[in-house]
């Protein structure tokens, strides 16, 4: 895995309270940047469910178990 460098300015204060603390601001970085991201891609997914669900609500569920019997069968 390689790695890139990233920098934030935060205020004087918050890094005296770092370093008062022990605090080392990568993991608590990288933490709240992932976190971020689940949270985006989440919300992205139930934007796309949302759309598809309207695109298909005219269509019978009998025939939506069908085509997802069709594609179990082909795996």
């Amino acid at each position: 895995m390689s790695y890139v460098t990233i920098s934030a300015k935060v205020p004087r204060r918050l890094k005296e309270l770092m370093d008062r603390y022990g605090i080392k601001p990568g993991p608590v970085i990288r933490e709240a940047l992932e976190e971020e991201i689940r949270r985006r891609i989440l919300e992205e997914a139930e934007e796309k469910a949302e759309e598809l669900s309207g695109k298909i609500s005219g269509v019978p569920d009998e025939e939506i178990a069908g085509i997802v019997r069709e594609d179990r069968k082909k795996r």
